[in-house]
């Protein structure tokens, strides 16, 4: 903790990024419990859930591409003001769908909200490196993880119990506003020089009218780099059960239990608290695993995660669910933050919008197959069975990542990254 509050102070481009990051993602999750609960308690069905769901998936999978071609051309610091912009106003939209039986419109502006977010998201891995030195960003990533989990057990608990007090309206407008802070945080961001615009040759005029073209470049890149491909395949493991979890979650908490929206934000919020227990334990496994000792790591960490949340599909009763989701989350925190530790050494500067918004479209690709499977099958299986195989499903990702690194197919790397003396932590900002 020391070494956060240490970061905090000291780095002023950072200070600035984590305040946005915590006022936005509270924000979003009184969205998300909102939406979830206005779509159940209108229909009482987990098919218009996994359909809200699906309206996010995919703008955010064909986002993907968009997003990481334009963060490697441009300004990454004025891509994510834009984008914090936009979802402020489609964020004040949702008011619109609060007296509406219908769900279109639900699915219209998740839709529309989902395409902005990949190019803020992206955008602020990408950075990263650049606004912490060498020595900060193992330690500036744990806490960048540590927040969002911890804004998504706040965030979750407050959403559910005010949203059940208070109503939908005042969840969207305080999410509409949370976009805001964002963008006038992230205006305080300074870096001198080139500041934000990663360096590259220039663009020809071909490569104006051809971006396919860079994001292939992306891709074979990340494909020549067999840590960095692992990496994002792990995403893809998780993502075979955690499309169906996100559905399952407001199911086991609105209906399984019968707990209404103060139940929904109460799983969210425990498998929060795992998170954020996760993520701590995993800064402190970073500091001081061996290369080798990580990927031993990332193998036991997915078969705790999966094995629990089989246990949370099963449990009659709701306290023994909440403390098996906070389980199997703590395993997915402290793999995320190894796995973003060395994605965020390891992959150059002018490829992180890319790899970071591809590794986001591959998720989102899988989410949105495993959501459209469980919001099916809701409706003629048993909601504990299907997360079950969601459990074992996400299971095999130690599997696959346990051969890889065995057989010898995961060597480390060299580490790319900005020199330490070269970034500057303070500076007057530009907006």
């Amino acid at each position: 903790m020391a070494s956060f509050v240490e970061l905090l102070r000291g780095n002023r481009n950072y200070r600035y990024t984590w305040i946005g990051q915590v006022v936005s993602e509270i924000g979003d999750h009184f969205n998300n419990i909102a939406v979830f609960s206005l779509a159940l308690a209108n229909t009482r069905s987990g098919l218009v859930v996994s359909g809200v769901m699906l309206a996010r998936a995919i703008p955010a999978v064909l986002a993907g591409p968009i997003a990481g071609v334009l963060l490697d051309r441009m300004d990454r610091k004025r891509v994510m003001i834009w984008s914090d912009i936009i979802r402020a106003v489609l964020a004040a939209g949702f008011i619109l769908t609060i007296h509406r039986h219908d769900t279109w419109l639900l699915y219209f502006f998740s839709a529309l909200l989902m395409f902005a977010s990949p190019f803020f998201t992206s955008g602020r891995s990408s950075i990263l490196p650049s606004i912490a030195t060498r020595d900060e960003l193992h330690t500036a990533n744990s806490l960048t993880q540590t927040t969002g989990w911890t804004t998504l057990t706040i965030g979750t608990f407050l959403a559910g119990a005010s949203v059940a007090q208070f109503g939908y309206q005042w969840a969207f407008v305080g999410n509409a506003l949370s976009f805001v802070v964002s963008a006038i945080c992230i205006g305080q961001l300074f870096l001198p020089g080139d500041g934000f615009r990663p360096r590259r040759e220039s663009l020809t005029e071909a490569d104006v009218v051809r971006p396919w073209h860079e994001y292939t470049e992306g891709l074979r890149y990340m494909r020549a780099h067999p840590l960095i491909f692992g990496i994002a395949l792990i995403g893809v493991g998780w993502a075979t059960g955690g499309g169906a979890a996100q559905i399952l979650f407001s199911v086991f908490g609105e209906i399984v239990f019968n707990r209404g929206p103060a139940g929904i934000g109460i799983v969210w919020g425990c498998a929060g608290i795992g998170l954020l227990l996760g993520g701590l334990i995993g800064h402190r496994l970073g500091e001081r695993l061996s290369f080798d000792g990580y990927k031993r790591a990332v193998v036991v960490c997915y078969v705790i995660h999966g094995g629990a949340y089989v246990l949370f599909s099963q449990m009659r009763n709701f306290h023994w669910a909440l403390v098996f989701i906070a389980l199997s989350r703590a395993a997915v925190g402290v793999s995320s933050v190894l796995n973003y530790s060395q994605l965020l050494r390891h992959v150059a500067n002018e490829f992180r919008g890319r790899v970071f918004a591809t590794m986001e479209s591959m998720v989102w690709s899988t989410m949105m197959v495993s959501m459209m499977l469980a919001g099916i099958a809701s409706q003629y299986y048993d909601p504990r069975l299907i997360g079950a195989i969601a459990g074992v499903l996400s299971s095999t990702t130690a599997v696959f990542w346990g051969w890889a690194h065995w057989t010898g197919r995961l060597p480390e790397p060299a580490q790319e990254g900005v020199d330490p003396d070269d970034v500057e932590v303070h500076g007057e900002p530009t907006i």
